[in-house]
């Protein structure tokens, strides 16, 4: 910050605004108490404009809502729009994971269905590849693949199907909390930090009996979002819980009208100013 000053600062925050309110458009509001609409409301030559509560611009035009001040929408900005990407980070990272389990789900159940005749192509095709790793010192027939290939196949039909409607309901469950966090819902949230927190501890034994960088990554990212769930967003009444957060957005929001309160003060007492101050010489006698 010491770099660019805190006026630049303060333009590359409103950059952020602006940017998401490029893609998404603007948020303007007139609210029906009159000191605060003439603070938000401004005439032009081209007509009124209006000022957006995410970003502080002027936007010309109606407003896109009206009513009382405090049913005014509480957009995202500054913290809350940062935590908004972070949430559509982890958003995509489980309908992700959605697809693949849902995908993995299919598989183990067509599996299932030509269980059969998968182990029966397996055991004929075995004894071609069984003299190759001969030759090369390895026992086919110990090796992890096979040993979990033969597993797979004489795995009873039900216990297959329990497998692929387990892989199916948690790919749902990852879905929802996808959809949920990349509309911002606070439900998500928890439902997030509650399913993920659930296998924290079979993703540890795990790792106590083998470490790969796949569940080391996995492992990591899952507690990384937990933590930042509860203490970000202040949920299971971290930092003040749900009233401490919502008080937050609103005085986010609340300081935007406020501070174009003081614009148009500042304005008017400077004009004041101006006004009264001697534009020509003193005189000399």
């Amino acid at each position: 910050m010491s770099a660019i000053g805190p006026v630049g600062y303060r333009l590359l925050v409103s950059n952020r605004e602006l940017k998401h309110c490029g893609r998404h458009g603007h948020i303007t509001y007139a609210p029906d108490e009159a000191d605060l609409a003439r603070r938000l409301r401004s005439q032009t030559a081209l007509g009124e404009a209006w000022r957006c509560l995410r970003c502080g611009d002027w936007v010309l035009g109606p407003p896109r809502g009206s009513g009382p001040a405090d049913e005014a929408p509480v957009p995202a900005r500054g913290k809350a729009l940062r935590q908004l990407t972070i949430l559509r980070v982890l958003a995509v990272e489980r309908i992700v994971r959605a697809f693949v389990l849902v995908a993995a789900a299919f598989g183990v159940y067509r599996f299932s269905s030509a269980q059969t005749a998968l182990r029966r192509s397996f055991g004929s095709w075995l004894p071609y590849f069984r003299p190759i790793f001969d030759r090369l010192g390895v026992d086919l027939d110990k090796t992890a693949i096979v040993h979990e290939a033969t597993k797979a196949l004489h795995a009873g039909h039900g216990v297959l199907l329990l497998v692929a409607g387990g892989l199916l309901g948690y790919g749902i469950l990852e879905g929802v909390e996808g959809v949920g966090l990349w509309m911002a819902k606070r439900w998500a949230e928890y439902l997030t930090v509650i399913a993920t927190a659930v296998f924290i501890p079979y993703e540890i034994y795990e790792l106590t009996k083998s470490v790969t960088v796949t569940k080391l990554v996995a492992f990591l990212i899952n507690v990384a979002a937990v933590v930042y769930l509860v203490l970000a967003k202040r949920l299971f009444g971290a930092r003040g819980g749900a009233a401490a957060y919502e008080r937050e957005l609103e005085g986010e929001s609340l300081l935007e009208i406020e501070a174009a309160g003081e614009d148009v003060r500042t304005d008017h007492a400077s004009e004041g100013s101006d006004i009264g101050m001697p534009t020509g010489r003193p005189s000399s006698g």
